[in-house]
């Protein structure tokens, strides 16, 4: 079965509609420029409407060891997604100082983004493999926009991976087919404005993933 992130969770109407539907994450983002941007405290009490339920990703960007402190000090985060211009040596370091394992970004726009993955596979858990942010852009990752699917099919992803950018209820089966992913995230594409979730699109999302029909 298809693996499914539901990212950017910023109310209990998104977070509810996540864990009922059966999303395997729901990621929290811990950088404040962004618009689905929480704090600690927020996150903190968005987790506690269900004990287990999916697990509880933390979305950094470039993280100081303080930042990830004051997070895992109140939020039960069972993976820490980087998202920034960490090195190998950073990745590597937040993972074995905290104990919680790591996923990278990476941002793909051709074939050769797709090298960086060897470097990073020894000391992270999982990739997600999001669109390379245009040049420019005041926010990492793939600003809703997706890369060329076709560019990871048949190749071997050395970690469990996710795919993201520009995924929607629409475009979710399609893009499976294409990748060859076994896990999709998605942030804007189940939102009705921006940095705040629909939690009918989220159920249609998850069962496009997993080629269910869902209907309200």
């Amino acid at each position: 079965m298809t693996e499914v992130k539901i990212c950017g969770i910023r109310d209990a109407a998104g977070f509810d509609a996540a864990a009922e539907a059966g999303a395997e994450m729901v990621g929290f983002v811990f950088y404040p420029p962004s618009p689905r941007a929480v704090t600690p405290a927020e996150a903190a009490a968005l987790s506690a409407r269900l004990e287990g339920g999916p697990l509880r990703v933390g979305l950094f960007v470039d993280p100081t060891d303080a930042e990830l402190e004051a997070v895992l000090a109140v939020v039960p985060l069972g993976l820490i997604q980087l998202h920034g211009a960490e090195s190998v040596a950073r990745c590597a370091e937040i993972r074995a100082r905290f104990g919680v394992p790591v996923m990278k970004a990476v941002g793909i726009a051709a074939p050769e983004d797709l090298e960086a993955l060897a470097a990073y596979a020894p000391v992270v858990d999982r990739f997600l493999l999001d669109a390379k942010p245009p040049a420019g852009a005041s926010l990492p990752g793939g600003n809703a926009a997706a890369f060329d699917w076709r560019l990871t099919a048949g190749r071997v992803i050395p970690r469990p991976w996710l795919l993201a950018g520009g995924l929607t209820p629409e475009t979710v089966a399609e893009a499976i087919r294409q990748s060859g992913a076994a896990g999709v995230d998605v942030s804007s594409g189940v939102e009705r404005a921006r940095g705040v979730k629909d939690p009918g699109r989220i159920r249609e999302f998850v069962g496009a993933a997993r080629h269910i029909i869902c209907r309200q």
